[in-house]
């Protein structure tokens, strides 16, 4: 199972974490992973084909530094999963992956089992590829909706001739702020993550203003290919609209982007359309329990698929 990109995995033990398999021969040792372990971590993700951003691990890892898993063989890592918790009611599942030659195994179920302990009694979120939807919710996953990567060469709007909107870097003063409109619209406050989210290297960060408020914020960076948007927040089409064409801006017009859309979203999915991107694969959030409130309506692209 693939919770995160592009080719589903084939693992049976990762296919059905609730199941039974058989171990290979050798102990499997679960322990937490460095953030040194993580980097090779997301060299397997993007052997998979998921694109990870570049930096991503450094936003990531510290987050939770210890929910984030590796399982070995003999000293070997075979097996990853990431548990992070981002408050006493709420974590995030990601990263599930064996490697190639030894899926099958039961390396993914044994993986799993010490992992999600981490979680405790939170609830947990988790992103899957359609096909296994039903391998989830034989683990207590329920589906929540469907999200579907969009991507392209993103269209240039023509001139309205309207004053421009009010969109502005997010520089140090105005981290606060972002981060208390970031509050609305995930389900924990994680004002720490979203400080290196917007701030690595080669990243830029917009924010909408309206009246002096915060009224949406987006983050664009490079990937292993193209650029990648998320998150993209904001109240309305409008400023939605003016932070994504701000952000891709400064593309070339060979560059590609993409950005994770909610399909309960239908502005956001119309904002992707009518920017000439097309949907390329889709995954499934599925929770473990009741989410924390959030305003889901502001929603017009995920910040990532492994974090949530």
């Amino acid at each position: 199972m693939n919770p995160l990109g592009d080719a589903p995995l084939t693992n049976s033990a990762v296919q059905d974490p609730a199941g039974s398999a058989t171990a290979p021969s050798g102990e499997l040792a679960v322990g937490t992973a460095s953030s040194e372990d993580w980097h090779h971590i997301a060299e397997w993700a993007a052997d998979e084909g998921w694109n990870p951003g570049g930096g991503d691990v450094d936003c990531f890892h510290p987050t939770d530094p210890d929910g984030f898993f590796i399982g070995r063989l003999d000293g070997r890592p075979v097996s990853a999963i990431s548990v992070v918790t981002y408050s006493d009611r709420y974590a995030f599942l990601g990263y599930y992956l064996v490697r190639p030659e030894l899926r099958g195994q039961g390396l993914g179920l044994a993986t799993w089992r010490a992992a999600v302990e981490h979680a405790g009694n939170r609830t947990i979120g988790l992103d899957a590829v359609p096909a296994q939807q039903a391998t989830y919710e034989r683990s207590g996953f329920t589906p929540a909706y469907e999200t579907a990567r969009y991507g392209g060469r993103p269209l240039r709007p023509a001139p309205s001739g309207d004053a421009a909107p009010e969109v502005v870097p997010v520089t140090a003063s105005r981290l606060d702020a972002v981060a208390a409109y970031d509050r609305g619209c995930f389900p924990a406050d994680r004002r720490a993550f979203l400080t290196r989210w917007l701030t690595a290297p080669g990243r830029t960060a917009l924010a909408y203003v309206r009246d002096g408020e915060i009224a949406g914020y987006g983050v664009i960076r490079p990937a292993r290919s193209g650029q990648r948007i998320g998150p993209l927040f904001a109240d309305g089409t409008e400023a939605a609209e003016a932070l994504f064409d701000a952000l891709t801006a400064g593309l070339g017009p060979q560059d590609e982007v993409s950005i994770d859309v909610p399909e309960t979203q239908k502005a956001a999915q119309e904002l992707a359309t009518a920017r000439g991107l097309t949907p390329r694969f889709r995954t499934v959030r599925m929770y473990t329990g009741p989410v924390p409130p959030y305003r889901a309506e502001r929603t017009y692209g995920v910040t990532s698929l492994e974090l949530g």
